[in-house]
C-alpha cells in the first residue's frame, strides 16, 4: 500500500475505534450546590452510598442523601 495513504487511513481506523469506547459521563449535583462529574453512570450501594468514578478514574462514595439529582451529560 502506498505510504501516503496508509499514514490517513490509519488514524481513521484508530479514531472510530476510539469513539466506540467513549463513556458516557453524568452530573451529580449535591444539596450544597456542589456538582461532581462521574465517568459512567453512579450505581446505589447496598449501604445507602452512591459509588462513582470522578474524572481521575478514582471511585468514590457520597451519601445518597446528599444528592439532589443525577442527570446525563450530552456528549
Amino acid at each position: 500500500m502506498n505510504r501516503t495513504l496508509l499514514l490517513p487511513v490509519a488514524a481513521l481506523i484508530s479514531v472510530a475505534a476510539l469513539s466506540g469506547c467513549t463513556r458516557t459521563s453524568y452530573a451529580i449535583q449535591t444539596n450544597d450546590a456542589r456538582t461532581i462529574v462521574s465517568d459512567g453512570k453512579p450505581k446505589e450501594a447496598p449501604t445507602g452510598l452512591l459509588e462513582y468514578t470522578d474524572a481521575n478514574g478514582v471511585k468514590q462514595q457520597i451519601n445518597k442523601s446528599e444528592v439532589k439529582q443525577v442527570t446525563e451529560l450530552p456528549k
